[in-house]
């Protein structure tokens, strides 16, 4: 398998993490959605990442769809969400909030970068601030509720997407993360980045267009 992508991404790296995890050997091509876009459009049309392209060469797209199949691929034993039932749609409700805190992340960052002077939308900055800030908020509160090492009792997708949404909002927004408010989530994230599978992908963040 060959995965494409920066593991400065928290999208790229869930999927890097989940593959370390599972001991599933890959190449890794740290493509730039900005420097190579034009490869990784040969694999991807939205130039994307991350991209898994599977031995057979089929390539698959965003992030939730290739765990699915990696999911599929090692069997219900050792998949990290189980198929069916109130811990699946737990792990995914999860997984939903902390990828779109991501997402939103990512949004921020380009706004900061690409936009400068009056060219910034202050009306973006604010809204996607606010989205950040709260769903951080409610993910502190389930985070303190559940308790324990893992968030469904057992290491699963949940942990590895919100782990890597915070190492990302602590590297591109270090102004929006608050330790002392969300503690809950701060010693999730330093769990997280103590796991070796954690350590064994993980870059700096470095935005160039």
């Amino acid at each position: 398998m060959i995965l494409i992508g920066q593991y400065d991404s928290p999208f790229v790296r869930r999927v890097a993490v989940a593959l370390q995890h599972y001991g599933l050997a890959y190449e890794h091509r740290p493509w730039s959605v900005w420097a190579d876009a034009d490869a990784i459009a040969k694999y991807n049309p939205l130039r994307r990442v991350p991209v898994l392209v599977m031995d057979d060469g089929e390539a698959l797209v965003e992030s939730a769809a290739i765990l699915d199949a990696l999911d599929d691929l090692v069997g219900p034993e050792r998949a990290l969400l189980p198929r069916s039932g109130e811990a699946r749609r737990a792990g995914l409700r999860i997984c939903a909030l902390a990828t779109g805190v991501a997402d939103k992340a990512v949004s921020l960052l380009y706004e900061h970068v690409l936009r400068t002077g009056e060219r910034r939308s202050a009306i973006w900055v604010d809204r996607c601030t606010a989205q950040i800030s709260d769903a951080l908020d409610l993910l502190e509160s389930e985070r303190a509720a559940r308790g324990g090492d893992h968030l469904l009792g057992a290491f699963s997708h949940a942990d590895i997407a919100l782990g890597c949404a915070l190492r990302f909002l602590n590297e591109a927004h270090p102004s929006l993360v608050d330790a002392a408010k969300r503690p809950a989530l701060a010693a999730h994230s330093a769990r997280c980045e103590a796991l070796p599978v954690f350590a064994a992908v993980v870059q700096p963040l470095h935005v160039a267009v």
